[in-house]
């Protein structure tokens, strides 16, 4: 009865057909994009051989270029996990005016180019900018962080700042849709029963909506991971300090270091993928647990 079943299921008709056509098609393109360039970046780094690769990345300024680029992008991830999901929240449960614009605006990481971003957040957050003046020394808000105020642009909270902005809209384009198709017939089930708008939220609507707020976590962790337009102009892209992995790469690379940029992004691809598939585990551990 289950291979029966199986087979049923294997042989199930389609609306487009020709399974083993588009299964060829999607392994031969996946082959091309994907696994060809890692390959190759993979055999690029294995010319400097497995302890050259261990060499660099323990080198002290590749390590604090590592920490910083995944230890920004978690921070950053984050943030964008809690306001994300207001931002989804707001635009999915009320009606105000301007509700459109906002909703357009979420995008506009997504279609400004990265430079610019770049260009403009280091303009705004620097100490002479509209934003930077107003935390820098000589100011009521700088002087409590200290007689010399708070550097924003061109230290790793500028990098944090950068990250931030460019994952915004994964994490509200990814929960907004789960909280528009979630019942609130269930939230008016558990307040007729008696519970807090808390306990609401944590035991009703938090479990429903986790999985795709861990989602668009995941891809504002990797978006973050590999940004570099928008944050060498505001970095400062002082090595040990606010340089990240990516700009890195591209000084290797300038340096005709083709072997050793490509160890540091073997050694960023080998973290992403262990980092991206605990997440996964403890995604699919959380489904599984909720199911029972």
């Amino acid at each position: 009865m289950a291979s029966t079943g199986f087979l049923s299921r294997r042989h199930r008709p389609s609306v487009i057909p020709g399974f083993r056509a588009t299964l060829g098609f999607s392994l031969a393109y996946l082959g091309v994009i994907v696994l060809i360039p890692i390959a190759a970046l993979f055999v690029k780094a294995g010319e400097i051989g497995f302890g050259g690769v261990v060499a660099i990345a323990l080198d002290s300024r590749v390590l604090a270029a590592l920490r910083l680029s995944f230890g920004a992008s978690l921070v950053a991830a984050l943030i964008n996990g809690v306001f994300g999901l207001i931002v989804a929240w707001v635009l999915v449960r009320y009606r105000f005016p301007g509700k459109r614009v906002v909703d357009a605006i979420v995008d506009l990481p997504f279609a400004l180019p990265t430079a610019v971003a770049g260009i403009t957040l280091a303009t705004l957050y620097a100490r002479n900018g509209w934003v930077g003046g107003l935390v820098g020394p000589g100011t009521w808000v700088g002087e409590l962080f200290g007689p010399k105020g708070m550097m924003i642009a061109y230290t790793p909270l500028g990098v944090v700042l950068a990250l931030t902005f460019i994952g915004l809209p994964f994490v509200v384009r990814t929960v907004q849709p789960v909280l528009a198709d979630f019942d609130v017939e269930t939230e008016e089930a558990a307040a007729s029963l008696g519970a807090s708008r808390i306990a609401t939220f944590s035991r009703v609507i938090l479990p429903a909506i986790l999985p795709a707020l861990v989602t668009g976590f995941a891809l504002a962790f990797a978006r973050a991971v590999g940004e570099y337009g928008s944050v060498i102009f505001i970095a400062g892209n002082i090595p040990m300090v606010s340089e990240i992995a990516p700009l890195l790469i591209v000084t290797k690379l300038e340096e005709y270091n083709y072997a050793g940029a490509a160890a540091i992004a073997v050694i960023m691809l080998v973290i992403s993928f262990f980092l991206l598939l605990v997440i996964n585990v403890l995604q699919r551990w959380n489904q599984s647990r909720m199911q029972a």
